[in-house]
């Protein structure tokens, strides 16, 4: 009985995400924690910037959060990645579809797509139209690259108060007439 007290702590930290880190225990950081922590990371930032939060009751919705501002309401997805492929960050702009497979997000799903990149602290706010079609969204926050196609959006939290790229109103959103 002695020797099986080990096998169950290593069983059951592994099954609690608490990792022996010598005489204390620590939380591993799965990609599903990462994912909470961006989601925390998001909440401040938009709430700190004006912005309405609320999150969805659940993790059934394909939006994770509503984001509002005036009277305009934002379905707003987040990705976040912390890991380099070929000298950029990726993340794939889809979802799972019960029977079918993954699927690419659509402008009937979500407003906006939300790119977190925590070792930068860097965030893109995308419109829905912008990447529709893309299977891999790559990023390059720290990365000198002459083709980072996505750059223009980093930081673009304006167009979520309808403020368009040139000052123009942009997107309807929910709340919208």
């Amino acid at each position: 009985m002695k020797n099986s007290i080990p096998a169950e702590a290593e069983v059951l930290a592994g099954l609690t995400g608490l990792a022996d880190d010598g005489d204390r225990f620590t939380r591993r950081m799965t990609s599903k924690r990462i994912g909470e922590v961006s989601e925390a990371a998001l909440a401040l930032k938009a709430r700190t910037m004006g912005f309405m939060v609320a999150k969805p009751w659940g993790d059934s919705e394909l939006y994770d959060f509503i984001l509002g501002w005036g009277t305009r309401l934002w379905r707003v997805q987040l990705k976040c990645t912390l890991v380099i492929h070929s000298r950029a960050y990726e993340i794939q702009p889809i979802h799972s579809v019960y029977g079918k497979g993954k699927r690419a997000y659509s402008a009937r799903e979500i407003d906006a797509l939300v790119v977190h990149i925590p070792p930068c602290d860097a965030w893109y706010v995308l419109p829905v139209e912008d990447f529709v079609g893309s299977k891999c969204l790559r990023f390059y926050p720290d990365i000198e690259c002459k083709a980072a196609r996505w750059e223009r959006y980093r930081e673009a939290w304006g167009l979520l108060r309808g403020r368009g790229r040139r000052g123009r109103e942009c997107w309807r959103g929910l709340g919208a007439s």
